[in-house]
């Protein structure tokens, strides 16, 4: 019963033996042999010297690797390295996007300041088409008190001053020859109020938009920490939190200007 045991060891140490030999080509024929004459521990009638050799140098092979591979780290994952900088280029890249959106906003306000781009929002409809009021007309600003409204084409004219004065800007231009002028008419006391609360609520939506592109890159730099130095994580934070403090200020102090200029009438 022990004989068959053993033959049963010998036959699947061979198998295994000829897989090895055909995956790394070596000579198999040496393992080939009948298995009844084998004496259970006569190791040389089964393996040749080259088949211990390439056992021995399969296990050196493994033993080396398994080194490399502790060296390196079990855990470790290849991060390219300009993860960090990419990370700080798309939180800016939409920091400056609610910057522009805040600017757009504000502009849409009036003041009693003659501003271009207060006509910008209007939407026009000529020939059956909207667009808005930029597309069609260029918008200029004749004194601190009056813009002056001149359309691409002369025929969209009465158009361009309808949608101006169903506005909510309370502006009532009057045609002079191919172009529109309209005076700014001074601001009322609850006109100044209401627009006050428009920029401190247009300050408000910048700020959200600033602190959610911080918490997107902060959560970027979340998936790092398992694979970047703690030292490099804490720089990159800090990066993060200097542009987020940068971009806020720069939304106050737009927004504070705004006021400003409201207060002046």
């Amino acid at each position: 019963m022990m004989s068959g045991y053993a033959r049963r060891a010998l036959s699947c140490r061979n198998l295994f033996m000829l897989r090895s030999a055909a995956l790394h080509g070596f000579d198999a024929t040496h393992i080939i042999r009948s298995t009844t004459n084998t004496q259970m521990f006569d190791n040389d009638r089964v393996l040749s010297v080259p088949a211990t050799n390439f056992i021995i140098e399969s296990r050196r092979s493994f033993a080396k690797g398994r080194r490399s591979k502790d060296e390196a780290g079990v855990s470790t994952i290849e991060v390219p390295p300009n993860v960090g900088p990419n990370i700080k280029a798309s939180a800016v890249s939409q920091m400056e996007a609610a910057m522009a959106a805040l600017s757009a906003e504000l502009s849409k306000l009036r003041t009693g300041r003659a501003s271009p781009g207060m006509l910008d929002h209007i939407i026009v409809e000529t020939g059956g088409v909207k667009m808005p009021l930029n597309r069609i007309a260029v918008v200029s600003v004749m004194d601190p008190k009056t813009l002056s409204v001149n359309p691409y084409d002369p025929e969209t004219l009465k158009q361009l001053e309808n949608a101006i004065v169903s506005s909510p800007l309370g502006l009532n231009p009057k045609a002079d020859g191919e172009r529109l002028i309209a005076v700014i008419p001074p601001l009322t006391k609850e006109h100044m109020q209401a627009m006050t609360k428009l920029v401190a609520k247009s300050c408000e939506d910048a700020r959200q938009s600033i602190r959610r592109a911080r918490q997107k890159a902060m959560d970027a730099i979340k998936k790092l920490y398992s694979s970047l130095p703690k030292d490099d994580i804490k720089r990159l934070e800090k990066e993060v939190d200097d542009l987020t403090k940068k971009f806020i200020k720069s939304a106050e102090d737009v927004c504070k200007a705004k006021e400003k200029e409201i207060s002046q009438g």
